[in-house]
């Protein structure tokens, strides 16, 4: 009787193994999320160190299963990996405390932020910080489509489709739609072999895809005030659509907060942008700024649980699934053309941004030397962003 009782005693507690992981899970997932600077890329980068190597929680190649996956579905890759992570660990306790606590220390410095921006930012002497800063976030941009672009260069379909719809976008259409098409026709691009026997039915589907582009896709204004159910629906929809980088974020809000319902300036648009640049974790963090601009608190708690909450619901539903995903030819010629969507996205936007940004000397020299720096260095986008700040201030002393 006394052995049974001290062989129960020394058995593990599966509750207090359950807490222990979750609670590792916060630890790990707070640090991360307060020094994962450099974009989504160094994020993975340190999560592999992490969770791969120094706690051997997963192997090598089902973190890239994992990888894999993320960009199968829409929303931040980073932030998704998190939370696929946490999955894995700790079950729907773990999904939930890996993703909040590796968004939470962006949220928050996003926030702080936004009060910041509020206050002092029509103050001459922040103003000229910020007009640096905005020419650095478009060469950012840029050379984010650069970057990201390479692995497409060698599809000429790819190529095409992403300057058709860049096009496209500078000609109003929008955003979702464009998406939704080009990973269509990337499909349909990848089983071309089987489709040309029966070609007709692609003629058939054609005029259906024509409307949808040039129909109810036109960007129109939308009347009236900004609301919460209103901020918090458009940034559901953008958190349930969005692939590829999060710099691609910044189409959506270009036709979607500034163009159709005026509730944001292009000023403020690119203020966001940079300050997404500043903060570490997912730059999707942005909506939290662009909410506390246009709604305060309210608005900045319905803004962020908008555009992160599908990334949660889309883990929880592929996680079984990663495996076939995968290895589907079908969903990754979709990808290829939601991604080669996503580069033209972010291509109109920065030339649309440029335009009413790059007006000035002193805008011009600041945006070639850090597409410069980029190009021969490839730094921390923070550093670049911060440069632009001390030049803007450099050559507002010198008045040029």
């Amino acid at each position: 009787m006394v052995a049974g009782l001290q062989t129960s005693c020394r058995s593990p507690d599966p509750i207090v193994g359950r807490v222990a992981r979750v609670r590792e899970l916060a630890l790990l997932f707070l640090r991360l999320g307060t020094v994962a600077f450099g974009g989504p890329a160094a994020h993975i980068a340190m999560m592999e160190e992490e969770v791969v190597k120094r706690r051997g929680w997963i192997s090598h190649e089902h973190f890239l299963d994992l990888l894999s996956a993320t960009n199968l579905i829409p929303g931040p890759n980073s932030t998704e990996l998190a939370i696929h992570i946490g999955y894995l660990r700790a079950g729907w306790r773990g999904l939930l405390v890996a993703g909040i606590c590796f968004i939470l220390p962006a949220v928050s410095i996003t926030l702080l932020f936004a009060y910041l921006y509020v206050s002092y930012g029509s103050i001459p002497q922040v103003e000229v910080f910020i007009l640096g800063i905005r020419s650095a976030v478009i060469a950012v941009v840029l050379a984010a489509v650069l970057r990201l672009g390479k692995p497409l260069l060698k599809n000429h379909f790819m190529v095409l489709l992403g300057g058709l719809v860049t096009a496209l976008s500078l000609l109003g259409i929008d955003e979702i739609v464009l998406l939704v098409v080009a990973g269509v026709l990337g499909l349909l691009w990848s089983v071309r072999g089987r489709l040309i026997d029966g070609s007709a039915s692609l003629f058939a589907i054609s005029p259906f895809l024509a409307s949808m582009m040039i129909g109810p896709s036109m960007s129109v204004t939308i009347v009236g005030s900004a609301t919460l159910t209103g901020l918090a629906f458009f940034f559901l929809k953008v958190g349930s659509v969005l692939y590829g980088s999060g710099y691609v974020l910044a189409a959506f809000l270009q036709g979607g907060l500034v163009d159709a319902r005026h509730w944001l300036t292009q000023t403020q648009l690119l203020d966001a942008i940079a300050v997404g640049q500043f903060t570490p974790g997912p730059v999707l963090s942005t909506a939290t700024f662009i909410g506390y601009l246009i709604l305060g608190v309210p608005g900045a708690f319905v803004s962020t649980a908008g555009i992160f909450l599908p990334s949660f619901v889309f883990v929880l539903i592929s996680a079984p699934f990663i495996p076939r995903l995968r290895t589907s030819p079908l969903t990754r010629g979709f990808l290829d053309g939601v991604n080669a969507a996503s580069l033209g996205l972010m291509l109109s936007v920065a030339m649309l941004l440029g335009g009413s940004t790059l007006t000035t000397l002193s805008s011009g020299i600041v945006f070639l030397l850090a597409i410069v720096a980029l190009v021969l260095w490839n730094p921390n986008p923070a550093w670049i962003v911060a440069g632009g700040a001390v030049l803007g201030w450099a050559f507002s002393a010198l008045t040029l």
